[in-house]
């Protein structure tokens, strides 16, 4: 089984939401994978921290969505602070806007506290957003 991911800060290099797939030898073909990947993000990008302007995505708090060969989805997220007080639905949410997209199996979300989110993480777009820039 080959494994599909979408990160969504793979590296400080990048922009922090970025998100790029990545397979080899993949049995999901590359215009249904392109297809998948812009559905799911755009999935994330409809769950806001109530507390907070910004998407979820564009905050940086997606650290690793992988895409498996059955089209089972998983998905490493963090919160601002571990303390936040929808911790406990927020995961909730990303699963069911994750299973909301045509073709997606299983949707598993785990929540990792490892590294720590900071505001490097945000996009400029939710810089803006906060007026953080």
């Amino acid at each position: 089984m080959t494994d599909t991911h979408i990160d969504s800060a793979p590296d400080l290099s990048e922009a922090p939401a970025s998100a790029t797939p990545r397979a080899t030898g993949s049995a999901i073909s590359p215009e249904e994978l392109e297809r998948l990947t812009q559905e799911i993000i755009g999935a994330l990008k409809s769950v806001y921290d109530p507390e907070i302007p910004a998407d979820i995505y564009e905050l940086g708090l997606i650290y690793r969505v992988d895409v498996d060969d059955d089209r089972n989805i998983e998905v490493d997220m963090t919160l601002t602070a571990p303390g936040c007080p929808v911790a406990g639905e927020m995961p909730g949410w990303v699963e069911n806007a994750v299973s909301s997209v045509p073709g997606v199996g299983n949707v598993t979300v785990n929540m990792v506290f490892d590294p720590p989110w900071d505001q490097t993480r945000m996009s400029d777009e939710a810089r803006v957003a906060l007026d953080m820039y």
